[in-house]
Parts: structure tokens; C-alpha cells; sequence
């Protein structure tokens, strides 16, 4: 059967942007504050997962929502499984937004709002490639799944527990990334550096307070302090933002001098495209004599993590030929007078390092401040070999359709569900040289992109499960 993937995927644009409007709509933030037997992680993620399901329903697929915490859509039958794994959560929306960020903006030929990038609108348009098969009358040779989790953005809750009760897929792909084709992730590791809560008496920090996620690069930072002389101080935080590429603002209280930076938020797999107002902010307090553990927290972040992506100065840089270099994001940090501080740091590393040796590099340095070091979760590297034919087929219809022959399967920093599967590659729908705004404020997604990532999905699904 011969099918204009293109022209198929404009007929279906109306439809799709008016189902991803719903989507965006939903405040699919992960909620541990307000989780439920019902709703395991909040009420939001759940919502948003079913909405996607109650779209294959009305559709005619057949569909299984897990405890309320993963689902799928499913078409075919047959022993082996192709599987398109992707997320309906989303990051904290943060500061900085033009628009309502749960409400869908169609502007300049853009679709504006949390998840229209990461990962809403690329794992829309995967159902929607699955939906031109059905509504072809196109068969394929084994089941298609479109398994949809619910916290992708945090601990994968909900496709780990698919994992324990459904049978691996045979081979599949992850619409959460770019294009052309991602064979291969790092390893993903978080630690949290912890710290004791004296303080001194000339100079008091009472909080300290930057992060949303830890797979985020904090885009503000806020701190109350008590200080000898206000206005000397005030006039060095005044100087130190003309200095630096932050802004902020200063303010007596009736507790202290409140302290603000913004600096710009970004996804944790290259801190470089951010600006850590958390680490900037210790930065500034760096250049006074706090005392006690205060002092080591503030210390730790400014001298030994600021502005430090490849994580040099503890000495756990590493480099790999295939894999690249290995990052450090300083994701969340906080510090009050009673529970002392905490510093949480995510890196992703390439092959030839490890979890451990990255955990030894920051206990020296947290050893200095007195500080404790523990890891939370590891993920290992993962990789796929480009001679897979998962990865021979992607990549063919990629180039048939864009006519970009000369762009390569990657290795990123970024850890998507695919890595769950043996045979597991990541597929769009960035494309390459797109401006990337995912966990950034203004999240958005060209119209026209996302429809050409449709008929990519489309012929790709065809390719792999007819042939």
C-alpha cells in the first residue's frame, strides 16, 4: 500500500491540535502533596494519562488503564510487541510565562504551553501516526502499543510498574527527545549532599531556597539573611547582579534582608543552556564571613559546583569517546536553621565512570565541610547498536522524508523510557537546530513540526510492524 505520509498528517492537523488543547489544559505536575489511593501521584498526571486513553477509546482501540498510574492503547496482535513509550506529566510550570501555562496559545505558528514539547505534543503525534494505520485498514504483523506514563519527570512509578506486570516489548521507541534518532543515553545518577544547621551571629542565614526538580536547572533563588550592616550589603548584592548574567531584587523585612536572583531555567542534561541562580546566589554569600554549617553549605556550592557543569572541580570530569562528557546539574538547595541544608545533585555520565566513583569525588569534597553524602537513584548507561535494525529502520525513514542524509544516531545526556527496553532507541520530535525550550518557561513547539514528526511516527510505525 502506497500512502502520502505528509498529506495524510495535514488532513489529521485540525483533529490533533484540538485533542492536544485538551491535553495542555490538564496541570499534569506530579503531586505528592495531595496523592490519593486513587491517585498515587496526584491527581493531574492520572487525569491527563486517561484523557489519552478516552482519546484511543473514541477512536476504536482497544485500551488499559494500570492502577491509575500508566496506561496504553493497543493495535494489532501477535507474539512480539513494538511499543511507543511516552509521558503525560509535566514540570513544575516556574516563573517567567507570557501565557497561562495550561492553556494551549497558537501564535506565529506555535503551540505555547507546558508539555506542547516534553512531552504532550510529540507523544500525541505517535497516536496519531498509530491512528493512520487503523483508519488505512492497514494490519500489522504483531501488536502496537502506546504505553503512556505518569512520571516520567521523576521516579518512572508508573512505567516501572508496567514493567513488573506486563512483558517487555520486543523492540519500541520513545517519541521524548529529538530527532534524527537517540541510540543511546547516559547513565543518570542523583546524590544528596547534606549539611549540619549552625550558624553564626554577625551573619545569619536563616533559609536558603532554589530548585524545583532535580532534572532542572534552577531558574531562581531566594535566601533571608541577617547581616551587621544592611546597607554595605545590600550595595554589594546591587553590584554583584550588574556584574553577573542574573537579575534580582533585595528587601528589608522584619526578619532579615530577603535576597532574589533569576536566572534562566533548563533541562538537566545540559546545564550549559542554563543559568543557576541557586548557585549564583551562594556565590554572592560566599564573599561574607557566615560561620558554622551555613558557611560550608554556602561554601560547597560556591567554590566547589558553581558554574562547573562537567563537574571539574571535585575532580569526577570523565570523557568518552562514543558516549561524550560527563555532566552535573546542582538541581535543588536548601538551607533553614533548623533542618540544616541539603544540596541535590543529578549527573549523567558516559561509559568508563560509574555511580560510585562519582559518589567517592563528592564525599572528598563534602568531607572538607563537614559534609554527608548519599546517593538516591541510579539508572546505567544504555545503548543500542546502530546496526539494529530498529535503528537501521528509524533512521531510513527520517532521511526519506526530511531529506537529511547527513545527520547520525546520537548519544545525549537525557534519560528517556527507552531505556527500559533491551532494544530501546529514542525518536524525536525535536528536530535538529530547533530551538529547544523543554522545562523552560514559554514551552512551545512549531505547528508545522510536530505534523512532519507525525508522518515520521506514521510510516516508521508501518515500517516496523507490516514488513
Amino acid at each position: 500500500m502506497t500512502i502520502d505520509w505528509k498529506k495524510r498528517a495535514q488532513d489529521y492537523q485540525a483533529d490533533y491540535l484540538k485533542d492536544l488543547k485538551e491535553l495542555i489544559s490538564i496541570n499534569s505536575v506530579r503531586d505528592d502533596e495531595h496523592k490519593t489511593d486513587e491517585f498515587p501521584l496526584g491527581e493531574g498526571p492520572t487525569k491527563a494519562m486517561l484523557k489519552f486513553l478516552s482519546f484511543g477509546a473514541r477512536d476504536g482501540f482497544k485500551t488499559q488503564n494500570i492502577d491509575n498510574i500508566v496506561g496504553y492503547i493497543e493495535y494489532g496482535s501477535g507474539d512480539q510487541t513494538m511499543a511507543m513509550q511516552a509521558h503525560a506529566d509535566v514540570m513544575p510550570a516556574g516563573d517567567g510565562w507570557e501565557t497561562n501555562p495550561f492553556e494551549m496559545v497558537e501564535k506565529n505558528g506555535r503551540v505555547y504551553g507546558r508539555g506542547t514539547s516534553d512531552d504532550k505534543g510529540p507523544a500525541l503525534a505517535a497516536y496519531y501516526g498509530l491512528k493512520m494505520l487503523k483508519d488505512s485498514g492497514i494490519e500489522p504483523k504483531m501488536k502496537i502499543r502506546l504505553i503512556i506514563g505518569t512520571d516520567e519527570e521523576s521516579d518512572w512509578t508508573g512505567m516501572k510498574h508496567y514493567f513488573e506486570v506486563e512483558p517487555e516489548p520486543t523492540f519500541g521507541f520513545s517519541p521524548d527527545a529529538e530527532f534524527p534518532l537517540i541510540n543511546g543515553e547516559k547513565g543518570n545518577a542523583t546524590y544528596v549532599t547534606s549539611f549540619g544547621h549552625t550558624n553564626g551571629s554577625d551573619f545569619t542565614l536563616k533559609t536558603f531556597d532554589s530548585g524545583l526538580r532535580l532534572n532542572m536547572v534552577p531558574g531562581s533563588a531566594d535566601a533571608l539573611v541577617e547581616v551587621g550592616d544592611n546597607e554595605n550589603f545590600v550595595d554589594g548584592f546591587t553590584q554583584f547582579l550588574d556584574q553577573n548574567p542574573i537579575a534580582g531584587d533585595v528587601k528589608s523585612t522584619g526578619q532579615g534582608i530577603a535576597l532574589h536572583i533569576t536566572g534562566k531555567a533548563a533541562h538537566a542534561m545540559e546545564p550549559k543552556n542554563g543559568v543557576n541562580a541557586g548557585t549564583y546566589l551562594a556565590k554572592f554569600l560566599n564573599e561574607y564571613p557566615f560561620k558554622g554549617a551555613a558557611k560550608e553549605f554556602i561554601s560547597y556550592l560556591a567554590e566547589d559546583l558553581h558554574d562547573d557543569s562537567r563537574a571539574k572541580k571535585i575532580g569526577a570530569a570523565h570523557v568518552d569517546d562514543i558516549m561524550g562528557e560527563l555532566t552535573m546539574n546542582v538541581g535543588i538547595m536548601k538551607f533553614d536553621m533548623k533542618q540544616g541544608g541539603s544540596v541535590n545533585t543529578n549527573f549523567r555520565y558516559p561509559k568508563g565512570t560509574d555511580d560510585q566513583k562519582i559518589l567517592a569525588h563528592l564525599q572528598q569534597a563534602a568531607d572538607k565541610l563537614h559534609g554527608t553524602v548519599k546517593e538516591i537513584n541510579n539508572m546505567e548507561t544504555h545503548y543500542v547498536d546502530p546496526s539494529d535494525p530498529i535503528v537501521d529502520t528509524l533512521m531510513h525513514v527520517y532521511q526519506e522524508q526530511t531529506g537529511d542524509l547527513d545527520s547520525k544516531p546520537e548519544v545525549v545526556g537525557g534519560g528517556t523510557y527507552a531505556r527500559l527496553m533491551k532494544r530501546g532507541v529514542a525518536f524525536g520530535a525535536l528536530f535538529p537546530n530547533a530551538q529547544d525550550t523543554m522545562h523552560q518557561a514559554n514551552e512551545f513547539q512549531p505547528v508545522a513540526d510536530l505534523i512532519k514528526a507525525m508522518a515520521i511516527y506514521g510510516q516508521s510505525i508501518y515500517e516496523l510492524t507490516t514488513k
